[in-house]
């Protein structure tokens, strides 16, 4: 759970609320074919069905200095520029996690994966 104080009281959001919002929002970014399993042990994480993406570990949260910290692991479309997709990505996620929830983001990795044609 996460707290996040403000003059009315304490308000919490669980780790999976937040993991599947994050997961739905960069699964609507152009470019973005599968989220990855971040715990996977191999060079190339394993790849699972948009179903599953919030159950799943495709995003992993800290936080540092009272700032959100998310790590996502992606594949791509194929033929399309990384660079563009990841900055997408990134700005989309902030935007929705501190839209939706008041959190202030500190940092959001994007790892790519894989590509997928």
């Amino acid at each position: 759970m996460l707290n996040i104080e403000n003059h009315l009281g304490t308000i919490s959001i669980s780790k999976e609320y937040l993991t599947s919002l994050i997961a739905h929002t960069a699964s609507t970014c152009f470019g973005v074919a599968d989220l990855n399993d971040a715990g996977s042990k191999s060079g190339l994480a394993s790849i699972f069905k948009k179903a599953d993406m919030g159950k799943k570990e495709c995003v992993r949260l800290s936080v540092k200095d009272g700032k959100l910290v998310i790590a996502l692991h992606i594949t791509v479309v194929f033929g399309t520029n990384i660079s563009a997709i990841v900055d997408s990505v990134v700005h989309k996620i902030r935007y929705t996690i501190e839209e939706k929830t008041g959190l202030e983001v500190g940092k959001v990795t994007v790892y790519v994966d894989g590509m997928k044609a």
